[in-house]
């Protein structure tokens, strides 16, 4: 399977999955409206079509031009936040919007689906790790949309024959040495703490410092961008169709990322503690034992420091992301 279309090919991950395609040969054309990705972080080799996954006929024109044989589905809405405000938005795009483009990937005649899915589809875990046999109790509309989506791609599985992998993240960082985390509205960790090294943010916040963690602050599984890449890619060549958590198994504390960040830029940056944000559990680690028997999938990155350091290689680089 060598040509892919990679919806949101524009934004950060979809971008280094791209890269990292065209580094191991496939043909890759990104199907991106540009609302939240970037023009400059579309890798030069790949076709590209802008357009917006609720026109059906763009969509068609798309597939009809590059006639993929897989789908990489990265197209969403992801702000937790937002969704608690506008959930319309949230189930029309990432629902209603996967539709059509799981009709045109039907029509097509695309054998295979690779979806980018969330451990925010657990919610609030009953235990740690998080394996694929716990329950999925989303506490938001960005958690449950995406676990609409999950389930519509088993009936799609089941009644149209259209194979698909559901990859669900935990918390992805770092950059490849060209591309890297540049979004309009930045809640992720890592490229906020920089960003005060950057001299562009006066502080980081610490949301709960009195959790029952070794430091009172959350613990998060971070993967490096570079290992998510790579299980999408063997994801896309694989024959198996089902579910995947995906992180390291480890955790790092909030203030653990803070003090790395220090490390890796030798900058002061001032920390502010705030109170805790409501949902927010104590601990979020994966359990990646699947993936790794059933794809052979095994990160090659097990702790926060090279994560920071190639994110902070990139927005050196890149002090104002992208630009545009």
């Amino acid at each position: 399977m060598k040509k892919i279309l990679v919806t949101g090919g524009a934004g950060y991950i979809g971008s280094i999955c791209v890269e990292e395609m065209l580094n191991r040969g496939f043909e890759v054309a990104v199907f991106d409206n540009l609302s939240e990705g970037h023009k400059r972080a579309i890798d030069p080799r790949a076709v590209f079509f802008q357009g917006d996954l609720s026109d059906r006929a763009g969509l068609e024109a798309a597939f009809n031009s590059f006639r993929p044989e897989a789908v990489m589905h990265f197209a969403a809405n992801a702000l937790v936040g937002e969704s608690m405000q506008n959930p319309s938005k949230y189930f029309r795009n990432n629902v209603a919007n996967g539709i059509n483009l799981l009709d045109a990937a039907v029509a097509a005649n695309v054998r295979k689906f690779v979806f980018s899915s969330t451990c925010a589809t657990f919610g609030i875990p009953e235990r740690m790790p998080i394996d694929e046999s716990l329950p999925q109790r989303p506490i938001n509309p960005y958690g449950e949309s995406k676990l609409m989506f999950e389930k519509i791609l088993g009936w799609y599985r089941e009644i149209h024959g259209l194979s698909f992998v559901a990859l669900r993240y935990f918390n992805a960082a770092g950059a490849s040495a060209t591309f890297g985390e540049d979004h309009r509205i930045e809640t992720h960790l890592i490229p906020n703490i920089l960003k005060v090294a950057l001299g562009q943010r006066e502080s980081v916040e610490i949301y709960g410092t009195d959790y029952p963690t070794p430091d009172g602050t959350c613990i998060r599984d971070y993967i490096h961008i570079l290992d998510l890449a790579v299980a999408h890619i063997l994801a896309v060549q694989s024959e198996k169709s089902g579910f995947y958590n995906l992180g390291t198994g480890g955790g790092t504390s909030v203030c653990e990322v803070i003090d790395t960040c220090r490390k890796v830029t030798g900058r002061e940056i001032k920390a502010v503690e705030k109170p805790r944000r409501p949902g927010d559990p104590p601990r979020l680690i994966a359990s990646s034992e699947k993936i790794r028997a059933d794809l052979g999938w095994q990160p090659k990155f097990q702790n926060i420091l090279p994560i920071v350091e190639s994110a902070w290689a990139w927005h050196t680089k890149h002090p104002n992301g992208y630009g545009d």
